[in-house]
């Protein structure tokens, strides 16, 4: 499973895109059922989001959603952090 996730937004305005390829994990199936989450509670077009927040676009195996700060759920959250966390 490939899981992409590029940042917008903030303060600053600066973009971050990470990337995670969980074939040869170990954990793999964590990853999955967690990615498969923040996957079914996306929304298929971007939010609106709050000003100065953080604007999120999950790509997992070719399916993209949207979510951004202060909306996000725990799935995504915890998807979104140790993606950009690991990915970078």
């Amino acid at each position: 499973m490939r899981i992409q996730v590029k940042r917008t937004g903030g303060f600053a305005g600066i973009e971050r895109d990470a990337e995670i390829d969980t074939s040869e994990l170990p954990d793999a199936h964590e990853w999955h059922a967690l990615a498969e989450q923040a996957l079914a509670e996306g929304r298929g077009t971007p939010p609106i989001g709050v000003p100065d927040g953080f604007n999120y676009q999950l790509t997992i195996d070719g399916h993209t959603v949207y979510c951004s700060d202060p909306r996000l759920t725990d799935p995504q959250r915890k998807l979104i952090t140790r993606v950009l966390k690991e990915g970078a």
